[in-house]
């Protein structure tokens, strides 16, 4: 058994796949809301030292809360996911009409994502990076705005999920699809090895 980091349900169904037993540390909200772990853009931060400081600190979050609740010490996982077009950093949408400014965006032009993995033991920490190229189909502004009335665009980076609807939107990847959806398996299990976790 080890700790999720994560309120992302897309996580929850990844570990499931490989059948790691996990229990959710929950925070109280996106990590915006817990003022240990900022997901805003620090002044010159590229996308991996962003990515992968924002992974790290739900780690440390995530171990914080566990001593704090006084709960068993097992190996913990963390994660963030973001995407990166034209050198800037494209995180969750604030609202409808800003998830319909990045899928216009992203129309027509292949992306970065970027998933950054942490797992720990509360003394060290360990981490790896996925990065992965996703090329969008042109879009029309209806399937955009159709989309994002679905709901499915809100609380993910890029305003989409690949395992939904925007399947239909992406011509080719190159890369890890779990990792598009929040969690490459390859690497989570790697680090789970390093640590003694058997798969």
């Amino acid at each position: 058994m080890i700790y999720l980091a994560s309120n992302s349900p897309r996580r929850r169904e990844l570990l499931q796949q490989i059948h790691v037993r996990f229990e959710p540390l929950l925070f109280r909200g996106p990590g915006r809301d817990d003022h240990d772990i900022s997901e805003h853009v620090e002044p010159g931060e590229d996308v991996v030292t962003y990515v992968r400081r924002v992974a790290l600190a739900k780690a440390e979050g995530g171990i914080q809360r566990m001593y704090m609740r006084k709960l068993p010490q097992r190996l913990l996982l963390s994660a963030d996911t973001t995407l990166e077009l034209d050198g800037e950093i494209i995180g969750k949408p604030d609202d409808g009409e800003h998830a319909i400014a990045i899928l216009r965006r992203l129309s027509g032009r292949t992306h970065r994502v970027l998933t950054a993995v942490v797992v720990t033991n509360g003394q060290r920490f360990e981490q790896r990076l996925s990065t992965s190229e996703v090329r969008f189909r042109p879009l029309s502004d209806t399937e955009i705005r159709h989309y994002v009335a679905t709901g499915e665009a809100a609380d993910k980076a890029g305003a989409y999920g690949i395992q939904g609807r925007a399947a239909l939107f992406i011509d080719e990847i190159h890369g890890s699809y779990t990792g598009i959806m929040g969690l490459p398996l390859f690497e989570t299990g790697a680090l789970l090895q390093e640590f003694g976790y058997s798969l």
